[in-house]
């Protein structure tokens, strides 16, 4: 039941980005070319499963994407803004998906299940 909720969250969150990008007039192209950037975090992994898990998990967490998009709202970037927005939509993928925050052990390891 709990990974139904943790999924049905990720889908609002993603639907929710979308319609802030639409609603604000911004290029959707930029939000599908841009969707998947947080992903370039797994290098880390080349580092080892500690650093990979670190790495991953500060480009998968809502606290950054979250604190890029109220920045941008405060100093009036829409830079910022259209950032914040393609990170935390690609995070609501993700957690659609199942996947979640990485533990050290193991890039399969994580806070939802193991994949």
């Amino acid at each position: 039941m709990n990974k139904k909720i943790i999924r049905l969250e990720g889908l609002l969150v993603f639907l929710a980005c979308i319609y802030a990008f639409v609603l604000n007039d911004y290029n959707l192209i930029w939000f599908f070319v841009l969707l998947l950037f947080p992903d370039l975090s797994m290098i880390g992994y080349i580092k080892g499963n500690k650093a990979g898990a670190v790495t991953y998990n500060l480009f998968h967490t809502y606290l950054l994407s979250g604190s890029v998009l109220v920045i941008g709202i405060i100093i009036k970037s829409d830079i910022l803004i259209q950032l914040g927005i393609i990170w935390t939509a690609h995070i609501g993928i993700d957690r659609i998906m199942g996947y979640g925050l990485k533990y050290p052990t193991d890039f399969k390891d994580t806070h939802l299940d193991r994949l």
